[in-house]
């Protein structure tokens, strides 16, 4: 398959008007992946016009190459807002779109994106809190402390609150979203920055099943693994103090 940036020049050779019949043309659909680097292309060179006529479109392909196009543009007003209602959208592809064109205004706008999947973090949808861990446990964003610091603090509201919630809900589809998430966020999170990591890793509760489940999805991940195995060696070398 094709490439963003040959994508982008058969992008350049059409006229705008066929752009939606190019997509579904090559979207990938019906099939286990959409065309994700068509879809960044589109989100790079589309205009507001042709973002809107593609979140009405109604097909999942469109919406998805408009919810992407969105993300860059997140911190402008009113925008956030529709983000923040499609994370929630029944479609779990559209619901990855917003994931992914988070991450596109991180790219662009860091200290933006950190702010914006804090505020998310607290909000009372799973699914809102998924997208926030999601969009920010990008290893190409987490490239200095603070932002691994923010990573680290959006996984432990989300998982907090899923630890809050009521037994007789821990089965609903938003939630299970979003505890499978938690399932592989918090090994990239804590790899970005390991010792304030493992600290805020090692103390999640261990007595409530869904983060017994979240623990150890994540420590089956490479990244995460040889980090506990290093620190797990390093606490066997220590000197053992006798009472004197």
């Amino acid at each position: 398959m094709a490439g963003k940036a040959q994508w982008r020049e058969d992008l350049a050779e059409l006229d705008r008007s066929s752009w939606p019949e190019f997509l579904d043309e090559h979207s990938g659909l019906p099939g286990p992946r959409a065309n994700i680097d068509l879809a960044m292309a589109v989100a790079e060179v589309a205009d507001a016009e042709l973002v809107e006529s593609l979140l009405a479109s109604g097909d999942e392909y469109r919406i998805f190459c408009g919810t992407l196009a969105l993300g860059v543009r997140a911190a402008e007003p009113g925008v956030e807002a529709r983000l923040r209602m499609l994370a929630t959208d029944e479609r779990w592809r559209v619901r990855e779109a917003v994931a992914i064109g988070l991450q596109r205004l991180g790219d662009a706008d860091l200290a933006a994106l950190e702010s914006l999947v804090l505020d998310w973090a607290g909000d009372a949808d799973p699914l809102v809190q998924r997208a926030a861990a999601a969009a920010i446990c990008e290893p190409r964003l987490l490239r200095s402390p603070q932002a691994a610091a923010v990573a680290i603090d959006v996984c432990r509201l989300a998982t907090t609150s899923l630890a809050g919630r009521p037994q007789s809900t821990r089965r609903e589809p938003g939630v299970r979203s979003l505890r499978q998430g938690l399932g592989y966020c918090w090994s990239v999170a804590v790899a970005a920055d390991p010792d304030p990591g493992l600290a805020a890793f090692g103390a999640l509760d261990g007595r409530d099943p869904d983060l017994v489940w979240i623990i150890s999805q994540n420590r089956r991940k490479k990244r995460l693994a040889r980090l506990l195995d290093q620190s797990e060696l390093a606490s066997s070398h220590q000197p053992h103090r006798t009472a004197g």
